[in-house]
């Protein structure tokens, strides 16, 4: 999750799909090629040169930069490289050669990282064009004489559109381990991703696309909003200075599609929330890099435009509710499992949700948050989830109901916070707050409802499969409704999701088509205007999944994949909002006769009941028909141990059966 153009360049370049700087051509071409002496300056303004190293065996030059993601994690492995081989004569050297960034910057990055290498600045990105270095993080390994002996990256854990549990080939120190050993690199050059280096450009004179006249109002308009000091963005865009030195990223990552982040096709349907960057816009992005960002006159700049920091709703929240009393400590470097708090918002009385907002507590760490309302009679569900309240990805706007629509909130429900972290290169803590807003209940005709398109006992994705495609339908409506929004929900193998609305009389039409799935962005896509959706219709969504080697994101391919809340396993749910009729709802919410004269034997609902089966097999891994507690996953053992009646650690449907008709 780390940043963004319109929303998060940063976080693009650590974690959606892109294209990949090819070290066939970028890099042998450069091996054994002698850098020569250069005169750098350290963050504390000394000078040093590298003729200064000649007594080091090998020197390792890591180009750097102190708001490039991908670079920012590449400090955490390079402490630990400098101090492992230090020893041994290896000297590891940080090099900034950014335009755009100050040697206060890079005063602030070590302290900040604790930067435990030398950290320089290369002026006029010198030494980067001895080098040939293109990109950060980006790693060019000399010999003694100062023959290059390898180019590329650290290793393979964190790409572009990618990051692993644990790397699968340490390129680097390999590479260290080799020259050390008197052996040739046995793979030289690997591929570089991360930022361009900023590097100083001769603008082309007599450009007709400058930035104050043409460049300045977009990016005022799309992306300021994230690209502003104390913002998810990793840099800010409100200086000529800062976006020049960003220009190369921000065109290829526009080029590709990449930003600003969004997914669904134009073919279907039109969102409120849409962030799509204009044709004639993205033009203008481009000739401008291409010209070699020029400044043009600053007379014509924009007038600045005034952002809220604060919170985004309409007014002051009614209730704000803390996902924790104490922060969570995310670490600097490696890989967070979604973490889940519950919290009591000790609501005595029903409340009407005209609109939520959630706010993170650290938005350089925090990739997304989910927040769904749950009460105690909710069993049905073993994924610590409940009914979907609010979310949050970068650059999300809060969604208002229309005048009229609200969600019921219930008395003594609680609030479960789903939490993704990504590490950034720098320990930091959180609490991310939900603000609500709500309505007096007299006002409220519909009652907004989420509901979904959910495949669990059948979700079953072969091995190696590039294109595994699975289905499943919502419940038939029994009223007219009005669809709002919808939010797709896959794991890391999801591919392409697709949302169709299916009426009584035969007729199907896309509402949503998601051909480029991305796990990072937990988007819910906001109708422009409500549709409406005639009784017995249903929504049924399409979903595709590469369970292959070519998807990065996979953690094993060669594994058959199944319904399971971590990453690793995968779900199918096709989340939407409804706006429900208020006599409807109402009448939906009292106990029907039929339910009144059943014997208790029978009151749980076959539905229910056939939910609780497909979770409780996909839980079963031996496939026995019984659970046991090295089964169940540490965050459900709580639920494992209060349904387990007998104490005998072995979990049956028929006790779960009992115990949820206890329950009731």
């Amino acid at each position: 999750m780390r940043r963004g153009f319109a929303v998060c360049v940063g976080l693009i370049l650590v974690l959606s799909n892109g294209l990949t700087w090819a070290a066939e051509a970028a890099g042998k071409d450069r091996l054994g090629r002698v850098v020569s002496d250069s005169v750098l300056t350290d963050y504390r303004g000394a000078s040093v040169s590298l003729a200064s190293l000649k007594d080091k065996p090998i020197v390792v030059l890591a180009f750097l930069g102190t708001e490039c993601p991908l670079a920012k994690l590449a400090v955490t492995k390079l402490n630990v490289l400098a101090k492992e081989f230090e020893p041994r004569g290896v000297v590891v050297v940080g090099i900034n050669s950014n335009r755009q960034d100050s040697l206060a910057d890079l005063a602030a990055q070590a302290k900040e990282q604790d930067v435990s290498f030398r950290l320089l600045k290369d002026a006029g990105n010198k030494l980067a064009d001895a080098a040939g270095a293109i990109r950060t993080p980006e790693i060019v390994v000399l010999d003694q004489q100062r023959g290059i002996r390898y180019v590329g990256r650290i290793d393979d854990q964190v790409g572009i559109g990618y990051r692993r549990e644990t790397a699968k080939r340490s390129d680097l120190k390999i590479a260290i381990e080799e020259l050390l050993a008197g052996k040739p690199v046995s793979v030289a050059t690997t591929e570089v991703e991360g930022c361009f280096i900023g590097k100083v450009r001769e603008p082309k004179r007599g450009a007709e696309v400058t930035y104050s006249k043409h460049v300045a109002p977009i990016l005022q308009n799309r992306c300021v909003n994230c690209h502003r000091p104390g913002q998810v963005a990793p840099f800010a865009m409100t200086s000529y200075d800062e976006v020049a030195g960003w220009a190369e990223t921000i065109a290829e990552v526009v080029e590709d599609n990449r930003m600003p982040p969004w997914h669904a096709s134009p073919d279907h349907g039109k969102f409120a929330n849409t962030r799509n960057l204009p044709d004639d816009e993205k033009r203008v992005l481009l000739d401008w890099v291409k010209a070699g960002a020029p400044e043009g006159d600053r007379n014509d700049l924009p007038s600045p435009k005034s952002f809220t920091d604060g919170w985004q709703l309409p007014r002051e929240p009614d209730l704000i509710v803390n996902m924790r009393d104490r922060p969570y400590d995310v670490p600097a470097s490696g890989t967070v499992r979604y973490q889940y708090f519950s919290v009591d918002p000790k609501l005595t009385e029903d409340k009407w949700v005209t609109a939520a907002e959630i706010q993170p507590g650290e938005r350089s760490v925090v990739h997304h948050v989910l927040v769904f309302a749950k009460t105690d009679s909710e069993l049905r569900k073993f994924d610590g989830e409940g009914a979907f309240l609010a979310a949050y990805v970068p650059g999300f706007m809060p969604q208002q109901y229309p005048n009229g629509m609200a969600k019921l909130l219930p008395a003594g429900a609680k609030l479960i916070f789903q939490v993704h972290y990504t590490p950034n290169g720098k320990a930091t803590k959180d609490i991310s707050r939900i603000g609500l807003l709500f309505a007096d209940e007299k006002s409220i005709t519909h009652a907004v409802m989420t509901s979904e398109a959910r495949k669990s006992g059948g979700l079953i994705i072969p091995p190696n499969a590039d294109n595994s495609r699975h289905e499943a339908n919502s419940p038939k409506s029994p009223v007219d409704v009005q669809l709002l929004n919808l939010m797709p929900h896959m794991h890391v193998r999801g591919k392409s999701f697709r949302y169709e609305l299916q009426t009584v009389d035969g007729r199907k039409e896309t509402v949503l088509d998601v051909p480029r799935y991305d796990f990072n962005w937990q988007t819910s896509y906001q109708l422009a205007e409500p549709l409406s959706i005639p009784a017995g219709s249903s929504l049924h969504v399409v979903a595709h999944y590469d369970n292959s080697e070519n998807n990065l994101n996979n953690p094993n391919p060669k594994a058959t994949v199944r319904w399971g809340e971590q990453t690793w396993d995968e779900m199918l749910i096709g989340y939407f909002d409804i706006a429900v009729p208020r006599d409807a709802f109402e009448a939906s919410r009292k106990p029907s006769a039929e339910s009144k004269t059943k014997a208790p034997g029978s009151f749980l609902p076959p539905a229910i009941l056939k939910q609780v089966v497909e979770q409780l097999q996909q839980l079963d891994v031996n496939k026995d028909g019984v659970l046991i507690p090295s089964e169940v996953p540490t965050k459900l053992m709580p639920i494992f141990k209060r349904l387990d009646f007998d104490g005998d650690e072995k979990l049956t449907v028929e006790e779960v059966r009992k115990a949820i008709e206890k329950k009731r």
